[in-house]
């Protein structure tokens, strides 16, 4: 009887582990790994949301940003990580919706392996041309690339980046013949637009606002499907008759598969909260970034159909990497 009365008492704690441990969270530093260096939107994002959650909960909150491989080797870390809520992603674009389509191999699935917390914010990116370029309009840059096809080329922040497969969009959307530049990332691109090197560039809006602002170089549309609240006078291409696209850099926390859904919802309802601090929205405006929220749900959809659209864009293009 003894025997029995032990194991249902050991049962007994085994089932009632998750909810306490749940209830007592968070009792340690957490951890918020950024995929990517510091100073980008990935880890402005991390850092203006984790000071806030250390606020809140008494907790360090710290960022450690563990790069390489495009994003896969933070998202990794995390993924192989306990499944606690003491080992997080802040995530983008790459890692989670693209590298599953440009790669044959990952050692992570995002999918099965990672558990969306809450999409934080969203960059959009721009259209952008240098002054002398005769077109002060989308429209216009579609006619100009059609009347000098294969002589038009378009810089972006590398192959398989989210500015390189919008690239590969409008060249297939619109009907035109450019050529790719990939540079090892935004700000080499950004330099050669400034000085006239290329004469059209699809990047993220940061590095080029003051360039835009100084006359130097033109905004035609952002692809976004709303228009951005640091630059509200860009149009989006939804705007201009290009609806059903939107590619954009976003921002979003993960946790391992398998973290408590007590967790879960414990991390969304303080993010959700932080994100509608007026600080936090001022620190994402410095990246151009528009706050956002919501429910894991939410995020994971969004995930799953960032996926399938992107999947369908490097399909068409032919785009690989090994």
């Amino acid at each position: 009887m003894r025997g029995i009365i032990c194991s249902l008492c050991v049962l007994a704690a085994l089932f009632s582990a998750g909810p306490a441990a749940a209830q007592a969270y968070p009792n340690k530093p957490i951890k918020i790994i950024v995929p990517f260096p510091p100073g980008g939107g990935t880890d402005v994002t991390a850092r203006a949301i984790g000071q806030k959650l250390a606020q809140a909960w008494g907790q360090p909150v710290t960022v450690e940003n563990r790069t390489g491989a495009s994003g896969m080797i933070g998202a990794d870390a995390v993924a192989k990580s306990a499944p606690d809520g003491y080992t997080l992603l802040m995530a983008s674009p790459a890692e989670i919706a693209l590298n599953p389509s440009l790669y044959s191999k990952m050692s992570y699935d995002p999918a099965k392996d990672l558990a969306p917390i809450v999409l934080c914010s969203v960059t959009p990116l721009v259209f952008v041309v240098h002054a002398s370029v005769p077109a002060n309009t989308f429209a216009e840059l579609i006619v100009l690339a059609k009347a000098r096809p294969g002589t038009i080329s378009y810089g972006s922040s590398g192959t398989g980046s989210s500015q390189h497969l919008t690239g590969e969009w409008f060249r297939r959307t619109a009907g035109v013949d450019v050529v790719h530049i990939p540079y090892k990332g935004g700000a080499a691109a950004v330099t050669d637009l400034v000085g006239g090197q290329i004469p059209l560039a699809i990047l993220g809006l940061p590095p080029i606002l003051p360039h835009i602002k100084a006359g130097k170089l033109k905004a035609l549309a952002v692809t976004t499907p709303r228009r951005n609240s640091t630059a509200p006078e860009i149009p989006t291409l939804a705007e201009l008759g290009y609806s059903g696209f939107d590619s954009s850099n976003w921002f979003g926390l993960l946790a391992p598969a398998g973290t408590p859904r007590e967790i879960i919802d414990k991390l969304n309802a303080e993010v959700n909260a932080a994100l509608q601090n007026a600080e936090v929205k001022g620190r994402l405006a410095t990246q151009g970034a528009d706050a956002l929220g919501g429910t894991p749900e939410e995020f994971s959809a969004f995930i799953k159909a960032e996926i399938a659209k992107y999947a369908k864009v490097i399909r068409d293009s032919g785009v690989r990497i090994e």
